[in-house]
C-alpha cells in the first residue's frame, strides 16, 4: 500500500506518526485518504480542495508540480512525502528532500516551442505561433498541465527514450521564463494577426533565440530576471538560486 512520510511540524496532527500508510490510486486520493484518517491534519495541507502553496508533495524524489499534480498515478507501493517550505525556499523539516528539477523535461519543453515556432515561419501560420503561445501560457500558469512536458512524462520517460535529468534547483524561476517567453509569443502572434508580419516574426524568433540559449548552452535569460528581482526584494520573487551540488 501507498505510504505519506509526514514531516515534523505535522506529526502532532497524526498521532505523531512518522510515516503513515493510506490507499489511492492517484496522489489526490492518496491525500483525501490521509486527511479522512486525520481530520485535523486537512487545515495543514489544503485551502478548500487545493493544496496550499507552502505543501510540497514528492513522488520519490519527484516533485508531483512537475509530474501530473494530485492526478499523478500512484504503483501499489508509491512512497510520498509531504515536505512543507518556508521563505527562502529552505524545508522545514530538515531531512526533507531537496527541491528538484527534471531538467530533461524543460529541454523536451524547449524542443517543442523551438521546432513548432520555426515550422510556423516556414508555413507562414500564425495559428500555430498562437497555439505554441497558449501552451507556454497555461504550463506557466499551471504546473501539470504542460502540454509539452506531459509529453516526455507520459511518452518519452516511460519508454526510456530520454533519460531523466534531475538537480536540485527552484522551478519557480522556470515556471517565470515560460511565462515571459509566452508573452512574447502571444504578441508576436498579435502582431501576426493584425497584419504586421515584420514585428510578429521578430517577436516569434526572439522567443526561439531564447528558447535555444536554454536548450544548447543551459543559459535561462527569464530565470535570471526572476534571480534580479529576487535580490531587489521583488514582491512574489521569493527563491534565491540554489547552489550547484559539490
Amino acid at each position: 500500500m501507498t505510504s505519506i512520510k509526514i514531516p515534523t511540524p505535522l506529526r502532532p496532527y497524526t498521532a505523531n506518526q512518522s510515516e503513515v500508510t493510506v490507499t489511492g490510486t492517484t496522489v489526490g486520493e492518496a491525500l483525501a485518504d490521509l486527511v479522512a484518517q486525520f481530520p485535523d491534519l486537512r487545515p495543514h495541507l489544503f485551502n478548500g480542495a487545493e493544496l496550499r502553496d507552502f505543501v510540497n508533495v514528492f513522488l520519490g524524489e519527484e516533485d508531483i508540480r512537475f509530474l501530473y499534480g494530485v492526478d499523478t498515478p500512484l504503483d501499489p507501493n508509491a512512497r510520498l512525502r509531504i515536505v512543507p517550505a518556508i521563505a527562502g525556499g529552505k524545508n522545514e523539516d530538515s531531512s526533507g528532500p531537496e527541491r528538484n528539477v527534471d531538467h530533461s523535461a524543460l529541454r523536451i519543453n524547449q524542443v517543442f516551442i523551438i521546432g513548432l515556432l520555426v515550422l510556423a515561419f516556414v508555413l507562414d501560420a500564425p495559428a500555430l505561433a498562437a497555439f505554441v503561445a497558449a501552451v507556454m501560457l497555461i504550463g506557466a500558469a499551471r504546473p501539470g498541465a504542460e502540454l509539452f512536458k506531459l509529453v516526455y512524462w507520459g511518452i518519452l520517460r516511460p519508454a526510456g527514450i530520454v533519460r531523466p535529468d534531475v538537480i536540485p534547483d527552484n522551478p519557480e524561476p522556470h515556471r517565470f521564463a515560460q511565462g515571459l517567453g509566452g508573452i512574447f509569443a502571444g504578441l508576436g502572434a498579435l502582431a501576426l494577426f493584425a497584419g504586421a508580419s515584420a514585428i510578429g516574426w521578430a517577436l516569434t524568433w526572439l522567443v526561439v533565440a531564447l528558447a535555444s540559449l536554454n536548450l544548447f548552452f543551459g543559459w535561462c535569460a527569464g530565470c535570471n530576471v526572476y534571480y534580479l528581482l529576487n535580490r531587489l526584494g521583488a514582491p512574489g520573487f521569493n527563491r534565491q538560486r540554489v547552489k550547484a551540488r559539490q
